[in-house]
């Protein structure tokens, strides 16, 4: 029983280590980290809040929904990033739905995720046409992790481990910013953006 603690300061060690190593998904070798924000602080000025409230604390942040705005809360990261690597925990509190995309002046893709499944999408046209899906169970008040990928014109993405990919033309589009979008109450930790910046 002495070395029970150290055991599961072990454990948890090696379950951390080994959500950040997960199989690539789209990119065969790891690009260089860009962003890896300890959610502690106010964010910096590589991130703006479009909409809603992201505010984090304590190693997470909170998304609320601001219903004048008419609009699900969003977060720019702008950085164009030709190929990406974006990978975080969330946790919905009740029915809700998180999205990761890319952007150039207009949208070009995106990953969304709801509690029973999880869909690719790009934005050639209005509304989004949603080009791969996967049934996943999401539960409210447990954390989730997620690995968004995309180079040239492919997107992908794992949810808890299972995979979903997709090809499209539009995908391949000059990327300026990446982003988040959630519902209101859910919670994102351990968030990491890696990638390829445009133009390097």
């Amino acid at each position: 029983m002495k070395h029970f603690p150290l055991t599961a300061l072990c454990l948890s060690i090696t379950l951390a280590a080994s959500a950040r190593d997960e199989k690539p998904l789209l990119l065969s070798e790891a690009p260089a980290l860009i962003a890896s924000p300890d959610l502690k602080a106010p964010l910096d000025e590589s991130f703006r809040i479009s909409k809603g409230e992201w505010t984090p604390v304590d190693g997470e942040i909170s998304v609320v929904n601001l219903p004048e705005e008419k609009h699900i809360p969003v977060l720019h990261h702008l950085v164009g990033l030709e190929s990406a690597v974006i990978e975080l925990e969330f946790q919905f509190a009740g029915p809700g739905n998180i999205l990761v995309g890319c952007d150039s002046d207009k949208h070009i893709g995106r990953v969304v995720i709801n509690a029973s499944s999880m869909s690719i999408a790009e934005d050639s046209v209005k509304p989004s046409h949603t080009i791969a899906t996967l049934k996943v169970e999401a539960k409210p008040e447990k954390w989730h992790r997620l690995r968004v990928e995309w180079t040239g014109d492919k997107m992908a993405a794992s949810l808890n481990g299972k995979d979903l990919s997709a090809e499209h033309p539009y995908l391949a589009t000059a990327k300026k910013r990446s982003w988040l979008a959630a519902g209101d109450g859910v919670k994102i930790r351990n968030l990491r953006i890696s990638g390829v910046k445009a133009g390097a």
